[in-house]
């Protein structure tokens, strides 16, 4: 065996790993980590003893550790198990376990073990089970390993150190040391996993003989697919993305073909290549045959095989694989009512990230979440409402339930959480029954936590407020401070447009709607121009078929082109159209009154006595027209409804003074003439006139 570990040297030399944090004190740590003395240095044959005593009686080279980087540790330990060094000898430790290859437990019995296992809310009872039994087999050893990772890691450490020194730990590793040569394939990698999950030292002697006995079986080509991905996992753990063992791994799952995977297979190989490798593009072929090969299995699986790929494809970022996502997403509408919050989470997740959604799915969510809003993870109740805002899907049955519980669970929500859920209804611009409520919940909330918010959060939060008319005036003198600009602007992307417009329009919003308001002003610096941009933008861009449908129609009613102007710039950000001295004009306004622009469709101008004025006609403006030209993306998807950036704006319009006149895409695409178009404009814009024909 030493001999054997002595030719695999050179592959564990390449031994460098990052994912070993200090525990605790590096004091504490210290001791953790080195456990032989100065003066008794160790030779690569101690590796091969349980006891970590030199044979060799001249000493032998030591290797230093670093705290950052864990590299090759000293062997030698006290009597007392650590947790970076193998297990000691333990010829009277209490309990003893045997690991029995010959008489193996049933699966019944193995069942039964991991209920058991599963049940178990501490180390303790993890351990209070392992001593029930006097025989078990390795899969169970190394299960039982994987319940105390589940329970004690934090992070990139234990909660917990001390649980590995524990008398039932101590035996069961020491087993597992003594019998690395006789477990099973499944039992062999599932603990080596297991103790990468524990943080184990990877120089210690039971690590480096799991490793040792594992790269043996790679090479004789012994290990399933399954196999082949748990040691891939663990290796990765242990020396990263380079590890020559892991492309090893690789290789002999490329020898394989996909097409004879079982479901279990291919989300082992789907979890390996999301941990790190599927960005290298020599996995493509075998990623798109895993695809092609995924389409004809979804029918088959269960609700953690759909949420685990779905999570892989969003990860490996498989914008290709849309055929399979769709297919995913046909195969979720079946599980919804079982997934977990975990599971359901990712599945929202990956769907929101490919931009899908399907009907059957989004009725299942309707007639689930109502049932669980109250009792469920506060991350899946706002992921749901991630999804319907993101997909601009008005549910009154979700977003009515999901109120009502926010009114009694929002204490226990972190502050994304909060503002997240709070934008969707913001987004779409719904105001529930309980709005009431609701929002008296959110103002105490920003009361009580405010300093605990991101200043971008905050924000957001405001800002989806006012898209209800909720005005959050108690907190604008907060907003509008330099200490939370200069916050602001320190923060992710800084002051970028869409920032700047969001701030904009929290102010306008308080000027024109909130008169009482005697706070600090924005200060001029920071306010925009216009909300139209390119990329993210508080406005939608008009529907171009649809403008010069409706343009070509106002033409015909009005006899010329000249009387009406498209896309003018109007005060405070919103466009109606595009004529440039009005540009001139309200930019001296803007200086003047502190105001803003803003853009709207279409603008028409009119006399005291009615007549329509051309659009370059300064005086004598009695009335001003915004036509709205209002296509598809500006609604939600299911219901007309305006979103709540549209609703605002055209509320925005009508306090500036103008006479706003929506034309609706669902009723325009019902007109199938030029004469029935005219007669539909003449109606809309002067409903109390006659018209006569030209």
């Amino acid at each position: 065996m030493a001999l054997q570990l002595i030719q695999r040297l050179p592959l564990l030399g390449q031994v460098g790993i990052q994912r070993y944090p200090p525990i605790g004190s590096v004091s504490s740590f210290t001791k953790l980590l080195t456990t032989s003395s100065a003066s008794r240095p160790l030779c690569v044959a101690c590796l091969c003893t349980s006891s970590g005593h030199c044979s060799r009686g001249q000493g032998c080279r030591k290797l230093q550790s670093d705290f950052r980087i864990r590299r090759l540790t000293t062997i030698t330990r006290e009597p007392s198990f650590v947790a970076s060094s193998s297990v000691g000898l333990h010829g009277d430790s209490i309990p003893q376990f045997r690991l029995t290859q010959l008489h193996r437990p049933t699966a019944a019995e193995e069942q039964a073990f991991q209920q058991r296992l599963g049940s178990c809310s501490t180390s303790r009872q993890v351990f209070k089970v392992l001593r029930s039994l006097e025989i078990m087999s390795d899969t169970m050893a190394a299960a039982a390993l994987h319940r105390v990772a589940d329970l004690e890691r934090e992070g990139n450490s234990l909660k917990d150190p001390s649980v590995l020194e524990k008398d039932t730990m101590r035996a069961l590793c020491f087993q597992l040391e003594q019998d690395s040569g006789r477990l099973t394939n499944p039992g062999l990698v599932s603990a080596l996993l297991a103790c990468t999950r524990l943080f184990l030292d990877p120089w210690s002697t039971l690590m480096v003989r799991l490793v040792s006995e594992s790269q043996e079986r790679l090479d004789r080509g012994q290990m399933s697919v399954g196999q082949l991905c748990t040691l891939g996992q663990a290796m990765l753990a242990i020396e990263g993305p380079g590890c020559i063992v892991l492309e090893q791994v690789m290789e002999e799952i490329q020898k394989q073909a996909p097409a004879q995977w079982s479901i279990e297979d291919l989300i082992a190989v789907y979890k390996l290549l999301q941990s790190g490798l599927g960005q290298n593009v020599k996995y493509r072929d075998l990623l798109n045959a895993m695809h092609n090969h995924a389409l004809t299995l979804t029918s088959y699986m269960d609700p953690g095989a759909v949420s685990v790929l779905l999570s892989a494809l969003v990860i490996l970022n498989q914008t290709q694989a849309m055929p399979l996502v769709i297919s995913l997403c046909k195969q979720a509408v079946r599980h919804v009512s079982y997934f977990t919050d975990e599971e359901l989470t990712l599945v929202l997740g990956a769907l929101m990230h490919f931009g899908h959604s399907d009907h059957y799915f989004v009725k299942a969510m309707e007639r689930y979440v109502p049932t669980v809003a109250f009792t469920s993870h506060p991350e899946m109740v706002t992921k749901v409402m991630q999804f319907f805002s993101r997909r601009n899907i008005l549910s009154p049955a979700v977003f009515d339930a999901v109120a009502e519980s926010f009114v009694y669970r929002a204490d226990d929500y972190n502050t994304s959480q909060v503002a997240r859920q709070i934008m969707a209804f913001g987004k779409l611009g719904y105001l529930p029954p309980n709005a009431v409520e609701v929002f008296r919940k959110v103002e105490n909330i920003l009361h009580t936590r405010f300093s605990h918010f991101q200043p971008r959060t905050i924000l957001n939060l405001l800002h989806s407020c006012i898209l209800v008319e909720r005005f959050p005036v108690n907190f604008l003198s907060n907003v509008f401070s330099s200490y939370f600009l200069q916050q602001l602007q320190e923060q992710g992307t800084g002051l970028d447009p869409f920032v700047l417009a969001q701030l904009t329009q929290l102010y306008m919003t308080v000027k024109l709607e909130c008169p009482f308001y005697e706070g600090p002003k924005l200060h001029p610096n920071y306010c925009i121009k216009s909300f139209h941009m390119s990329g993210r933008s508080l406005e939608t861009p008009v529907d171009p078929h649809l403008y010069n449908t409706v343009r070509t129609g106002l033409v015909d009613l009005l006899g010329a082109r000249s009387y009406f102007g498209s896309k003018v710039l109007t005060p405070y950000c919103y466009t109606l159209g595009n004529i440039r001295h009005h540009c001139c004009f309200y930019l001296v306004y803007f200086q003047k009154a502190s105001c803003f622009f803003s853009d709207a469709d279409v603008e028409m101008k009119l006399s005291e006595d009615g007549y329509v004025l051309p659009a370059r006609h300064v005086d004598d403006v009695y009335k001003r027209v915004a036509l709205c030209i209002d296509g598809p993306k500006r609604f939600t998807t299911n219901v007309s409804q305006l979103l709540g950036k549209e609703a605002i704006k055209q509320r925005h319009l009508r306090l500036l003074g103008y006479e706003v006149v929506q034309i609706p895409y669902y009723e325009f695409e019902k007109l199938r003439d030029k004469v029935s178009v005219v007669e539909y404009l003449h109606h809309k814009i002067f409903p109390h006139t006659y018209r006569l024909s030209w």
